[in-house]
C-alpha cells in the first residue's frame, strides 16, 4: 500500500462525509426540534384512525411516526411505552424494517440518483403491504408482548435553549458517527481497488449480482448496504456511481434491494428485546428483497428490449 492510496481513500471519505453530512445534520436537527412542537403529535393523531387497516390499535401510530421520522431506536422506544400483543409488535417491527429513518435515507437515496417516487413507493408500499398480509395470514401472537433489556430513556429537557442545544448535539453526533464509519471504509475500498482485490471480490459476488439483475461492479454497494445500512452505505453507492461505472439502473436496483434488506444484523438484533420472533422478520426482509429486485429487473429488461425493437423497426422502415 502506498501513501497515495491512503491519501486518496481519506479524501474520498472526507468528501463523502461532507456530501452526506449536509443532509444528515439539518434533517436530524429539525426532526429533533419537531419532537417538542405540536407537529409530531398532530401527525400521529392524523394517521391513528388508519391503524386498523394493519391490525393495529390507534396508539401504534406513535412508534410508527417516531421510527419513520427518526430511526429504529426511537420507534422501539415508542413501542416500549405501550402494552401490545406480540402480533402487533411484530407487525410494527416489519413495517419499521422497511420504512424507518425515512427523511434522511430518502435524501441520501436522491443523492445517488434514485427517483423520489421509487423511494417512497418501495419503502412505504412494502411497509403497508407487509402489515396487511401479516395481519390477514397470522392468527396467532395474541399474548401480550414481554419487553426485556429496556434501554435507558432519553433525559427530559425543558426550555428552548436546552432543546436547541440537544438537537445540535444529536445532529453533530450523527455526522461524527457517519465519519467514523465512512472514512475508514473508503480507505479500505481504495486499498482494495489499488491492489485489484475489488475485481476479485466482484467476481466472487457475480452470481449473486447477476441473479438480481445487476452487473458485477454493484457488489460493493450491496455488501456495504447489507452490513452498515442504507444511509452509511450510500457513501459507497455514490462513489460507485461516480468512479466504478455503476449505471443508474443498477444503482436503482441495488437501492430497491437494500430498502428491503439493509443492515440486516443490527436491524434484526435490536428487535430481540421486544419479545418477538426475529428469524421470521429476517426471512421476510431477505425474501422480499430478492423477489422484488428480480421482478423489477425483469420488467426493466423487457421494457428496454421492447424499446430497442421499436427503435430498430423505425430505423428500418
Amino acid at each position: 500500500m502506498t501513501k497515495q492510496t491512503f491519501v486518496d481513500g481519506l479524501k474520498a471519505g472526507l468528501q463523502t462525509t461532507w456530501t452526506l453530512g449536509k443532509i444528515i445534520f439539518p434533517v436530524t436537527f429539525i426532526v429533533m426540534l419537531l419532537q417538542y412542537t405540536p407537529i409530531l403529535p398532530w401527525i400521529t393523531d392524523l394517521i391513528a384512525p388508519f391503524m386498523g387497516l394493519f391490525g393495529l390499535s390507534g396508539e401504534a401510530a406513535v412508534p410508527l411516526v417516531l421510527g419513520n421520522f427518526l430511526n429504529l431506536y426511537a420507534g422501539i422506544a415508542g413501542i416500549l411505552t405501550l402494552e401490545m400483543t406480540v402480533k402487533e409488535v411484530f407487525i410494527i417491527a416489519v413495517m419499521l424494517s422497511f420504512s424507518h429513518n425515512l427523511l434522511i435515507e430518502t435524501s441520501v437515496a436522491l443523492k445517488v440518483g434514485v427517483k423520489l417516487w421509487v423511494v417512497l413507493v418501495v419503502r412505504l408500499g412494502l411497509a403497508f403491504m407487509s402489515a396487511i398480509v401479516i395481519n390477514l395470514v397470522w392468527s396467532g401472537g395474541q399474548e401480550i408482548a414481554q419487553y426485556g433489556m429496556v434501554p435507558s430513556q432519553q433525559e427530559a429537557v425543558s426550555g428552548w435553549g436546552s432543546i436547541v442545544f440537544m438537537a445540535l448535539e444529536k445532529a453533530a453526533f450523527g455526522v461524527l458517527q457517519l465519519a467514523m464509519i465512512v472514512i475508514p471504509l473508503m480507505v479500505v475500498i481504495q486499498i482494495m481497488r489499488d491492489l485489484k482485490w475489488l475485481d476479485v471480490f466482484s467476481k466472487w459476488m457475480a452470481p449473486v449480482t447477476r441473479g438480481l439483475g445487476m452487473k458485477e461492479n454493484t457488489s460493493m454497494t450491496l455488501v456495504a448496504g447489507l452490513t452498515i445500512g442504507l444511509a452509511y452505505g450510500a457513501g459507497v453507492m455514490i462513489k460507485a456511481v461516480q468512479e466504478d461505472g455503476v449505471s443508474k439502473k443498477d444503482a436503482t436496483l441495488a437501492f430497491i434491494f437494500l430498502v428491503s434488506c439493509h443492515a440486516v444484523v443490527e436491524d434484526t438484533l435490536i428487535f430481540i428485546p421486544l419479545g418477538i420472533p426475529v428469524l421470521p422478520l429476517l426471512l421476510i426482509r431477505i425474501t422480499t428483497a430478492v423477489l422484488l429486485t428480480m421482478a423489477v429487473a425483469y420488467v426493466w429488461k423487457r421494457n428496454e428490449s421492447a424499446r430497442e425493437r421499436k427503435l430498430n423497426y423505425e430505423q428500418t422502415h
